[in-house]
């Protein structure tokens, strides 16, 4: 007890804390010798530090022990410490060699890590390319990238060089497996490898449409039992049959893929079975084809399988089951967001730009396309079934609108009477095609501008300006942004011939639509009746580079050179229509008159020729080809043309007086002369003449008798000498009575149009005006697609 000190009342319990001990002190280490020593050697036991305090656990006093003795120890078992010297040799300080220690080195060597005194680490060595395994491993390295430039060059629509790399890559593939035979290691063989190198090769083959090839590469790949999966390639096989029309086939391998399916791979046996009905429908099995589609119906419902289903039931005349399909049709679920999504709010910024990024991005379009796809479908579906599944198109139609309108199309309600109107037109029952759009003036601002623009359409070609511009100015108020209606308004004021006003509707239904075609076509026509013909030009020029092959635009452009005085550029424009319609006659002659005009007389002769060949009545062509053979001094062929040109001119006058017995006498000679078909033609119609006139002789002079004979009996001497005056004052019976009475000319008068209408067609396609409207500038809602 004598070293136990117990502690007095008055000390500081807390006295000593605050004391220094120097041993920690890490500024004073340079000058600590024993840690500088063990710096600078990893060898050798640290000299025993001196404490300059008593009380430390590091000095030269005896460690007390549990027995109360004092002994001293080197370590608690005896061995030595570590770092401790033995017999001089320094003893291995394992537990430091990661951090650059070793045994070897001697007491006061230098300290190096990072083994920076060795000098530079030698050069690494050269991988010997010569051994088997890098052989092999370059090989297949060279047949992955020829597998991967293949499936590029294909992506790109190379596709003869897709097939050449495919094949390389199948010779070096080969070439691979026999290097791995040769060196022991055919245990070893890529099967991946092959089957990538044999599947891209038969894909290739039939991109190229080498189908033999393509069903070998297949067949090889079915029949190698080492790949797994490889049945499903039968479906590939089943296409290539397709393709080729071995239906039959095609429905054998479709049902052998399909069978080594498992029912995990829902959607991929759905398409199968999709393929199968598409099959059976070009075989006209249309009841087999209905098996396939009501079972894809009833497990996964899509849009395309319910259209094809309508086909079906069609097809066959079903009407219940055609309403049922579409019914399903139109209540398929297209799983795609409703479009008040991307509806901005006014509150939320941070929403706002993230509705603004997604507004138009893939997915977006994406959904979109499906959108429009499912209303082509359900469009088409309802035009087709509206006049079999009713007594009358118009009921049909009507209950396709019913049912359109309590689904999630009802947006759609409105094309399909829009669309019910088109159907009348397209049956020439105009009157229901315009009460039909009539009721839509009291509907929404868009379906209003849409049936206004129709209406203005039809009034336009019925030549009622009036009412087509009132349903102009309707469809505009209604929508100010319908490039169409603005369109119509502007060929409302074109006939009227307020040019500069027509302008400005184009140029507005231009900024609302900028690739409006018709806008820009009669905007050019516009300037070209105003005679700023440079503007015109511009206006042509912009639609060409849109419109490429369209033979109206080119001919204009050919024209306005003309004006222009560029019969060269003109020539070379009209060259361009006739690439694409060979068999104008105008543009042949507008080419021949060009030729002509620049002296080339035989160039002129060559187009005016061809215009003749497709187009034998223009007395224009007929005329200078007559005088041609004059100047060239081959008379017999120049009567043939005068002949002809003598019979088109009869034509015409026989057109306007169909009853002129001396027009059909020449007529009858002429064709006959000519060798023409048209000769019993004229002789019958001279017969039925001759006889109506003789008819009328008779009757003339039985009624001039009868009133003559009544006059002698009731009148006296003086009003029969009158009478007589009378009667020698009508022409005689040789002298056609008809030339001096207008109310028979009025009576037997045929409308001019008759005859022109039934003359035999020549082949001739309608030629390009210079001012026609473009085709399609009316129609612009009135044909949808």
């Amino acid at each position: 007890m004598e070293h136990v000190h117990l502690a007095v009342e008055e000390d500081d319990l807390y006295s000593g804390y605050n004391d220094y001990n120097p041993t920690f002190d890490s500024e004073e280490l340079e000058n600590d010798a024993g840690f500088q020593q063990a710096v600078r050697t990893s060898h050798g036991r640290r000299p025993p530090m001196t404490a300059k305090f008593p009380g430390t656990a590091i000095g030269s006093r005896p460690l007390a022990s549990s027995f109360g003795s004092r002994i001293p120890m080197a370590s608690s078992m005896g061995r030595p410490m570590t770092g401790a010297m033995l017999d001089g040799a320094a003893r291995p300080m394992t537990a430091v060699r990661a951090a650059g220690y070793t045994s070897s080195l001697a007491r006061g060597s230098t300290f190096d890590p990072l083994g920076q005194s060795r000098g530079p680490a030698p050069p690494l060595e050269a991988k010997n390319e010569d051994t088997p395994e890098e052989k092999i491993k370059i090989l297949e390295k060279k047949v992955n990238d020829l597998i991967e430039e293949s499936c590029m060059a294909q992506s790109m629509g190379a596709l003869q060089l897709a097939l050449e790399k495919a094949k390389e890559a199948g010779r070096k593939e080969r070439a691979l497996v026999r290097q791995r035979e040769q060196s022991g290691n055919a245990d070893h063989i890529n099967l991946d490898l092959t089957y990538s190198v044999l599947l891209n090769l038969a894909n290739q083959y039939a991109n190229n449409e080498m189908y033999p090839e393509a069903l070998n590469s297949y067949q090889v790949i079915v029949k190698n039992k080492m790949f797994s999966n490889a049945g499903r390639l039968k479906v590939n096989m089943a296409n290539i049959y397709f393709k080729q029309k071995n239906y039959p086939k095609a429905i054998k391998f479709y049902r052998m893929a399909l069978d080594q399916i498992s029912n995990v791979h829902k959607e991929m046996r759905i398409k199968i079975m999709q393929n199968i009905g598409v099959v059976f429908v070009r075989m006209g099995q249309y009841s087999d084809a209905i098996t396939s589609f009501e079972h894809i119906m009833s497990e996964s419902p899509n849009i395309k399988t319910g259209f094809n289903l309508i086909l079906c039931y069609y097809a066959i005349g079903d009407r219940e089951r055609m309403k049922k399909a579409f019914q399903k049709l139109i209540s398929v679920p297209l799983g795609i967001d409703d479009e008040d999504k991307y509806i901005p709010s006014n509150d939320d910024a941070s929403s706002n730009m993230v509705i603004e990024a997604i507004k138009n991005d893939k997915l977006h379009q994406m959904e979109r396309e499906l959108k429009t796809l499912a209303e082509k479908y359900i469009m088409t579906a309802a035009k087709l079934i509206a006049p079999a599944i009713e007594t009358s198109f118009a009921t049909g139609f009507d209950w396709c609108v019913d049912m359109v309108k309590t689904s999630q199309y009802v947006e759609l309600a409105n094309d399909l009477e829009i669309n019910k109107a088109i159907t009348y037109l397209r049956q020439k029952d105009f009157n229901q095609a315009v009460e039909t759009l009539k009721t839509f003036e009291k509907k929404d601002s868009r379906v209003k501008s849409a049936a206004a623009t129709n209406l203005s359409f039809l009034y336009f070609l019925e030549k009622d300006y009036d009412q087509a511009d009132r349903y102009a100015d309707l469809a505009m108020n209604a929508d100010r942004y319908n490039p169409a209606a603005l369109i119509n308004k502007g060929n409302t004021v074109f006939v009227k011939q307020d040019y500069e006003k027509a302008a400005e509707f184009y140029k507005e239904a231009l900024r609302n639509d900028s690739s409006c075609t018709e806008a820009l076509y009669n905007l050019g026509l516009a300037y070209k009746r105003l005679n700023r013909l440079e503007e015109a030009l511009d206006c042509f020029l912009k639609l060409h580079a849109i419109l490429r092959n369209s033979a109206q635009v080119m001919y204009q452009l050919a024209n306005l050179c003309e004006l222009l005085e560029d019969p060269q550029q003109a020539i070379e424009w009209l060259m361009q229509v006739i690439s694409v319609t060979p068999t104008d006659p105008h543009a042949l002659a507008k080419l021949g008159e060009l030729h002509d005009g620049e002296g080339d007389k035989s160039q002129a002769f060559q187009y005016y020729y061809e215009s003749f060949r497709y187009f034998p009545s223009n007395i224009d062509v007929i005329e200078w080809l007559g005088a041609y053979y004059i100047e060239t001094q081959f008379c017999e062929k120049a009567i043939q043309y005068f002949e002809r040109k003598a019979l088109e001119t009869y034509k015409d006058i026989h057109c306007k007086f169909p009853e002129n017995v001396e027009c059909l006498r020449f007529l009858v000679r002429l064709c006959t002369d000519m060798g023409l078909k048209e000769v019993q033609e004229y002789a019958t119609k001279l017969k039925k003449v001759e006889k109506m006139k003789e008819i009328r002789e008779q009757v003339s002079s039985s009624w001039l008798s009868h009133i003559y004979f009544k006059c002698l009996h009731s009148s006296s001497s003086t009003k029969g000498e009158r009478l007589s005056a009378r009667m020698r004052s009508l022409p005689a019976s040789n002298e056609p009575y008809e030339a001096s009475s207008p109310k028979e000319l009025d009576v037997s008068y045929v409308d001019p149009l008759g005859p022109q209408m039934e003359r035999p067609k020549t082949g001739a396609k309608k030629r390009v005006d210079d001012d026609d409207f473009a085709d399609e500038e009316l129609g612009d809602d009135l044909l949808p697609e």
